[in-house]
């Protein structure tokens, strides 16, 4: 007997049928603001990633040497993805360039709640926009993708910030710091015991009594205090743009959503900008639920034209997560419009009554392993059939079919050439 590998999962058909629920509410959604879907392929070349990030990196990838001696790895995220395809095209495209995808990615990482080694997301990007609306528009997007599930403001928050506050006030301490470090001290904070963080920004570069004032000052959130603290043009001028987005985010109706929150930076160092995360109001799911933000370099560093960009990621297993907290995930179980039993040699009248409800878009199953019955009975039972169409010899020599109600158990006979007649959704209240 095989064992599934650590860290991928098997999804059966009831849960599927969540999975499709909710991957739809996100793609409608952005299908609604403009964005258009892409496909993109599972394997890259890792020099996508090593080159940027080193090669230590490849401890968390899954890549390995092709038949055509390439260094190749299943992608682990599609930013670099999005950037080769807006750099391949850049001169054709439309801008602001405006896409979506919805995909499996792979990273051998240690499995957690919310976290798998196989994991799929829904990607919503912006590119060739430097517009404060550009970011907006973003968070409305993820607001309205979340509400279209069913949660609301009590279920979820988006906690807003700046990498240039951070990096300008580091800046301004009169110590030889690493910001890159440093920033991702902060992304790990809210994980860490405060001794723990303080130590890791120690290490960055900072003094010990710096690296407190750094620590009070940015879990303050007052950006007034900020901007006087750091007294530089690249902290100001960041503060200005975040305030833009909130404006911003504020027409487009999202800003009942944002809270501003100076710790939070996202770890990659590609991220320029506004960067944002969503979490669980109440606390229940122990990690970010997802994350964004600005990277206005990163096409720039793939060899492109400079162009600004900014994007969000819902990771699906975590958003599974919230909504099963607030109690909105779909139903997992299949459902079936109508099941058409057969008796006897009834195949070529009971084929035509299933080909005609399909035509009309509904879901129909009918016996195609010679069951009595009985078994089809609850076969059909078992799939949740709303309605079932009985076509046996008894009645087709009468010129019927039965019409049963699998909620109520009623039954009733119905002439043959009227089933389903010119009926969108026929049930058994049509003929009673």
């Amino acid at each position: 007997m095989y064992e599934r590998i650590k860290g991928f999962r098997d999804f059966y058909p009831g849960e599927m049928v969540a999975r499709r629920a909710a991957t739809d509410a996100l793609e409608e959604t952005a299908r609604r603001f403009g964005f258009r879907e892409i496909g993109t392929p599972a394997l890259e070349r890792a020099e996508m990633w090593t080159d940027k990030s080193g090669d230590e990196i490849v401890d968390e990838l899954y890549d390995f040497e092709d038949q055509g001696g390439r260094h190749v790895t299943l992608t682990p995220e599609l930013t670099p993805t999005v950037a080769r395809m807006v750099v391949a095209k850049q001169q054709e495209l439309s801008k602001p360039i405006k896409w979506f995808s919805t995909r499996p990615f792979w990273r051998y990482e240690q499995v957690q709640q919310g976290r798998q080694r196989e994991f799929y997301q829904t990607n919503v990007d912006i590119f060739g926009s430097a517009e404060p609306d550009a970011d907006a528009e973003i968070l409305a997007w993820a607001a309205d993708a979340l509400t279209a599930l069913g949660l609301t403001g009590e279920h979820f928050e988006f906690r807003v910030s700046h990498r240039d506050i951070l990096g300008g006030v580091l800046e301004t301490f009169d110590a030889d710091v690493d910001v890159q470090e440093a920033i991702r001290a902060v992304d790990k904070s809210e994980k860490l015991p405060q001794e723990e963080y303080r130590d890791l920004l120690v290490e960055a570069g900072l003094e010990y009594d710096q690296a407190a004032d750094f620590d009070d000052l940015i879990a303050s959130g007052d950006l007034e205090e900020v901007v006087e603290f750091a007294d530089s043009e690249r902290v100001t001028d960041a503060v200005e743009n975040l305030r833009a987005v909130l404006a911003a985010a504020e027409d487009f109706g999202a800003r009942e959503y944002c809270t501003i929150s100076l710790e939070t930076a996202r770890g990659l160092d590609y991220y320029t900008g506004v960067v944002f995360e969503c979490f669980d109001s109440a606390g229940e799911v122990s990690r970010s639920i997802f994350g964004g933000g600005r990277y206005d370099d990163l096409i720039e560093q793939f060899g492109g034209q400079p162009t600004p960009a900014v994007g969000v990621a819902p990771g699906h297993a975590t958003l599974s997560l919230l909504c099963q907290r607030a109690g909105v995930w779909p139903e997992e179980e299949v459902t079936t419009d109508y099941y058409v039993l057969r008796v006897g040699g009834t195949r070529p009248e009971a084929a035509r009554i299933a080909r005609e409800l399909r035509s009309r878009g509904h879901v129909v199953e009918t016996d195609v392993a010679g069951r009595s019955f009985g078994a089809q009975l609850n076969y059909a039972d078992s799939i949740n059939a709303e309605t079932v169409v009985i076509v046996g010899e008894r009645d087709l020599e009468n010129g019927e079919v039965t019409v049963k109600d699998m909620a109520s158990g009623d039954q009733v006979a119905v002439p043959v050439d009227e089933f389903p007649g010119d009926r969108e959704r026929p049930t058994i209240d049509d003929f009673a």
